[in-house]
């Protein structure tokens, strides 16, 4: 099984994954009680799914009870430029790394299976396997700090001491018993550069987060207008935030992506708030065919691009929002004309 093991984490490399590492599915026990936490204090906000299955993700035994190993894997998307300078340019749009440009789930799914399936060969066509990325009630972060790929940091999001802040994270549950890698430690140790860069207070505690003041969860998952003491804090940030991330001391080790696909479009880095006012429906789809942008709709999307607007100081943006204070979508409607109020 060992060697069986290290042609995996060769395989994965080969493959395109940055780190591979094992863990048991009952690595993370103190999972359940702080999912329970979060639950109960209302944390999720309007993430619904999150409760749905919260028996599965907090026990991922449950999840798959034939399961003997977990296989957690790391993919570097590290940015050639740094996502704080366009947060100066309050009339154009602040996109997330991540977003800007291919899905990552797509990428990544597909390098899970080619893995899967070399597994599978590799050990004589006996074992099955899942792969999980970010789409099934899977808790990954914890399962990646058992794993040893990193340690969840005070921003709760996992940080590595090779790759920084900048990787996502799959999975593959698998019937074989292969050996397991250690946790990783805590290496957090006094820096506070995470919590107090937030522009919405969104971490009430150290390794705790309130996601309904997280700006990644009011500009991706809430629905309808977000609380006006909120909106004014998003600046120019349409799509997510990398705030937490990007002041990382640790990303003193990060490096650029290898994977061309997550090279920043030079039309998602910071395109004009008042072009992307603009768009209709089919013009949103087209811009954003492929990306994961797409998939919070064009009203959304619009609600946001006005919030920045008016965020903007910017007294030329204003007709952009004004087109669109009859809007029929109420949320859309409702930024717009805090929009102009805020620039007039």
């Amino acid at each position: 099984m060992q060697e069986l093991k290290d042609r995996l984490v060769a395989e994965a490399g080969a493959v395109g994954f940055s780190a591979c590492r094992v863990c048991r599915p009952g690595d993370v026990p103190q999972v359940a009680e702080r999912l329970r936490s979060f639950l109960e204090a209302g944390q999720h906000g309007q993430m619904g799914w999150m409760a749905d299955r919260a028996q599965w993700r907090g026990d991922p035994t449950a999840l798959w009870p034939e399961a003997r190993s977990v296989i957690m894997l790391a993919e570097n998307y590290g940015p050639g430029h740094d996502p704080l300078e366009v947060l100066e340019r309050r009339e154009r749009a602040a996109i997330s790394v991540y977003a800007q440009n291919r899905d990552y789930h797509d990428v990544v799914k597909k390098r899970l299976k080619r893995l899967g399936r070399w597994l599978i060969e590799a050990a004589g066509g006996a074992p099955e396997i899942k792969v999980f990325v970010d789409t099934a009630p899977v808790m990954e972060k914890p399962l990646g700090e058992a794993a040893g790929l990193g340690w969840q940091g005070k921003h709760t999001n996992l940080v590595s001491r090779e790759l920084g802040s900048w990787f996502f994270l799959g999975c593959i549950f698998t019937t074989l018993e292969l050996p397991v890698d250690g946790a990783e430690a805590d290496h957090c140790g006094s820096c506070r550069a995470c919590l107090e860069v937030c522009p919405t207070d969104a971490f009430p505690a150290p390794y705790r987060l309130d996601a309904r003041r997280c700006i990644s969860y009011l500009t991706i998952e809430h629905r309808g207008p977000v609380d006006e003491e909120l909106r004014g804090k998003l600046g120019n940030r349409i799509y997510g935030c990398d705030d937490c991330l990007a002041v990382c001391p640790w990303n003193k080790f990060a490096r650029e992506a290898s994977e061309a696909k997550y090279h920043a479009r030079p039309d998602l880095v910071d395109p004009p708030l008042e072009e992307l006012a603009q768009l209709d429906d089919a013009g949103f789809r087209a811009r954003f065919s492929g990306s994961p942008i797409k998939r919070i709709g064009r009203d959304r999307f619009l609600r946001n691009v006005l919030y920045a607007i008016g965020n903007s100081g910017e007294g030329r943006l204003r007709a952009a929002a004004q087109a669109h204070c009859e809007d029929p979508d109420p949320a859309v409607a409702d930024a717009a004309r805090w929009a102009v109020a805020r620039l007039g």
